[in-house]
């Protein structure tokens, strides 16, 4: 127990003072995390709206497979990432191996599916009724679309919230496509493990509460602009 505040009382310590390595830590994990997610809403919101409102052969094989994609494990996907983007690897010739663009492509990857899961569900969520009653007032097939991702911002965004989540808190494919190299490509979860590694116990946990303050303070900004659609529709 003293060992966690003192982690506490250290994390309040290294924010008060601006120690300049854990602010440019903090800032990357902020920048790769929220790219990272910003990627995955344009590429799971539509897929999840495609999904909900597309009728097609195989539709259930392709809900199965973002299903499974949902709980994708990040060291797979770190595996997979690194082999690509390795130097004699199909994408090698792009050098974006230990960079924040390599943890930012792995990161997508892990969110994409579980943003793309909860807007299917979201949208499936609506009545029915709602898209055929729109068709029939005239609306063309985007006007309607839209107009469901309006009805559905509540469960779309809490797919960006979990989206959100998931990689900020992601720290296996992290480090194997980025490395965790020093003012390049440290952020807040390598760094807590590196520190763990070192026998840096203090430090870890110091590392921790200030992700966890960082990663709340991003939920709470989520929230308040999903609560406030909610009212504004009131």
């Amino acid at each position: 127990m003293g060992m966690i505040i003192q982690g506490v009382i250290q994390a309040f310590q290294l924010l008060a003072s601006g120690d300049a390595a854990v602010l440019e830590v903090a800032m990357l994990t902020l920048k790769v995390s929220g790219a990272a997610t910003a990627i995955s809403v344009l590429i799971g919101i539509p897929l999840g709206l495609w999904l909900a409102l597309k009728e097609f052969h195989g539709k259930q094989t392709v809900s199965s497979l973002v299903n499974f994609g949902m709980g994708l494990p990040p060291v797979v996907v770190g595996l997979v990432v690194s082999l690509l983007l390795w130097r004699y690897g199909p994408l090698g010739y792009l050098g974006l191996m230990y960079t924040p663009a390599a943890m930012i492509i792995a990161q997508a990857i892990i969110a994409s599916p579980i943003v793309a899961g909860l807007s299917f569900a979201a949208i499936l969520g609506i009545n029915p009724k709602l898209r055929w009653q729109l068709l029939s007032m005239g609306g063309t097939p985007w006007q309607v679309s839209w107009l469901l991702v309006r009805e559905a911002r509540l469960g779309l965004m809490a797919a960006v919230i979990a989206g959100f989540g998931r990689v900020i808190s992601e720290v296996g494919a992290s480090m194997m496509v980025g490395g965790n190299i020093k003012g390049q490509t440290r952020v807040l979860t390598t760094a807590t493990v590196m520190e763990v590694g070192k026998g840096n116990y203090d430090m870890a946990l110091a590392i921790s509460f200030i992700l966890l303050m960082a990663a709340y303070g991003v939920v709470v900004l989520l929230t308040y602009l999903q609560h406030s659609g909610k009212s504004e529709s009131i």
